[in-house]
């Protein structure tokens, strides 16, 4: 498993967190993280979800150059 910590000192960050945990809890897909279960932890929220190996997809973004087309084809799938 991997776990997302949300520190909820920060602002809007609760409406955020709520919102993530809502999408993965009802979003079933192959293709998307399965989420697992949160729990509050002093002022974070970790989220437990299904590990992928390669990092997080805003590590991929950040460190890969695509052309337009290129991220028109991954937001697509």
């Amino acid at each position: 498993v991997a776990i997302k910590k949300i520190s909820l000192l920060q602002e809007s960050s609760d409406e955020v967190c709520l919102s993530e945990i809502q999408v993965m809890r009802d979003m079933k897909n192959a293709n998307l993280v399965n989420y697992v279960d949160s729990y509050l932890v002093d002022e974070e929220v970790w989220l437990v979800m299904e590990y992928m190996d390669g990092g997080s997809l805003y590590d991929v973004i950040r460190e890969t150059h695509m052309a337009e087309g290129e991220i028109a084809a991954v937001s697509r799938e």
